[in-house]
């Protein structure tokens, strides 16, 4: 009689649920495992053979079917191995079936029957929530995935200790909670270490207040990578919602060697010479740079320089929070509700303005033109940056803390907490109309700026944001007109 074992399988950053349906037939021994299984799963067929006699458990000397549901869902990895074996046992009569009715089964064997540690922890265990049963899983995941709330959760060191479980034989120790926290990204610097750049520092502190996206242009040393860096130190702390879909994403790529909850923002600068792969996601359907920044910050240094297809991946997530990816092997979709920063010479060279600068006009234009039109439309924030002076880098006073921005975005983003669901970035063209009320004079003088500057309607709805923003860093309930006149002020150069 056939036995079938529920166990899951990782589908981007989320979990599917997988039936391991096991059943021993009088034939000559072998094991069949098919439903459209990697070479990964179909290997596995040693591993359990060792597992089990580790365990002190024979295996069947028999025709042993194994399918796994549904067939038409590509299954990877080695999470796989506990399902089947415990499959294989009940179908051979060694396990009571009604033990398996309730769990949710997923782990790697070794040969000694030690359960090892799987990527996907978290997911899975939300997967078993779901289904409302109880999550069967190597000790070693067993921390982090007990933070999901309301989910009942098994850890065991070996298949030995599964088996006993099971048959009633042992309970298991209760699994603690508490994990080590991950750092999401270099969180040694402070802002006050930054000289100067007024105008870039309060840039830096509207991009956290509101979550909106930063381009700065300066020439090369003025700053713009240490004030990008230190962006994430200001950003409000994370709560644990967000620390479990961020950890959940970093999980699904395998960047989590031990059971670790992020709990800082992440800060993600990939080199320029990085590929649509890379940003988004590749053959294999794995998260790339953009999710991986899931709630942090996207630094792109020289962005002139990546490669153009590189940035029009950037469209979708700057609008919708979200990057879908189509390969070959199917259809996913990953979080990626980012802050981008964006940091670009003002030419070639750098030295635009200087004496020192050779480039004409043309080598110029071609330059910024790499940045295209669409992509700056969705930075909120632009702003130039200047050469230090060097009585401002040596001898001038530290500036504001990091702590003492903090403090400011913070009651910012309370008061859009209040308002809203999002943040003033991410708010809709209604959701926008609803919460921004501008008086009669904020109102004539966006209408003269956007004419102006020439403004599109995109461009012209992203200073309302920002003047959003900038009002509630002042703790106002309307738009006035300096918020909007200084809205306008970080509008672009470039256009």
């Amino acid at each position: 009689m056939a036995v079938t074992v529920v166990s899951g399988a990782l589908s981007g950053v989320d979990a599917v649920p997988i039936e391991v349906e096991v059943d021993l037939l009088r034939r000559l021994p072998s094991v069949c495992i098919v439903g459209l299984a990697a070479s990964a799963v179909k290997e596995s067929a040693e591993r359990i053979r060792s597992a089990l006699q580790s365990a002190g458990e024979a295996f069947p000397r028999k025709r042993v079917v194994v399918n796994l549901a549904p067939a038409d869902v590509r299954k990877e990895g080695t999470v796989l191995d506990l399902p089947m074996a415990l499959g294989i046992l009940a179908a051979d009569g060694r396990l009571p079936l009604g033990a398996l009715e309730e769990v949710v089964a997923v782990g790697e064997l070794s040969l000694g029957g030690v359960l090892r540690p799987i990527r996907g922890a978290l997911s899975l265990a939300m997967l078993a929530r779901r289904l409302d049963r109880t999550l069967v899983l190597p000790r070693a995941n067993a921390s982090v995935a007990s933070l999901v709330p309301e989910v009942r959760v098994m850890g065991a060191e070996t298949l030995s200790d599964v088996l006993a479980c099971l048959r009633g034989e042992r309970v298991l120790e209760p699994v603690e909670t508490a994990v080590q926290a991950s750092e999401g990204g270099s969180h040694l610097v402070d802002l006050a270490e930054v000289r100067g750049q007024v105008v870039a520092r309060r840039g830096l502190e509207v991009a956290a207040a509101g979550a909106h996206h930063l381009l700065m242009i300066g020439p090369p040393g003025c700053g713009k990578s240490m004030l990008a860096q230190r962006l994430p130190t200001i950003l409000p702390p994370m709560s644990f919602e967000e620390a479990l879909a961020t950890t959940r994403v970093h999980s699904a790529a395998g960047l989590l060697s031990e059971p670790t909850l992020v709990v800082s923002r992440p800060f993600r600068a990939p080199h320029h010479s990085a590929t649509v792969a890379a940003l988004a996601g590749d053959r294999r359907l794995r998260p790339g740079e953009v999710s991986l920044a899931h709630n942090g910050v996207l630094f792109l240094d020289e962005a002139p320089e990546f490669g153009r297809s590189v940035l029009e991946v950037l469209r979708q997530p700057l609008e919708d929070g979200v990057i879908r990816l189509s390969r070959a092997r199917g259809s996913i979709e990953y979080p990626a509700s980012i802050t981008l920063v964006m940091a670009a010479n003002p030419c070639p060279c750098g030295l635009r303005g200087l004496d020192a600068c050779r480039c004409t006009d043309f080598d110029v234009a071609r330059y910024l033109r790499r940045l295209s039109g669409p992509i700056l439309d969705r930075v909120d924030l632009h702003v130039s940056l200047q050469p230090i002076d060097s009585g401002d880098l040596f001898g001038a006073a530290d500036g504001e803390s990091s702590e003492e921005v903090r403090s400011r975005v913070v009651a910012a983003r309370e008061r859009q907490r209040r308002r809203q669901t999002v943040p003033n970035g991410g708010l809709s063209t209604s959701e926008l109309h609803q919460v921004a009320a501008l008086t009669a004079e904020a109102r004539e003088a966006l209408v003269l700026g956007a004419r102006s500057y020439g403004l599109s309607g995109r461009v012209a709805t992203r200073v309302v944001k920002v003047a959003r923003t900038l009002a509630d860093l002042c703790d106002e309930v309307e738009i006035r007109e300096p918020h909007v006149t200084r809205a306008l002020a970080f509008r672009p150069s470039l256009e």
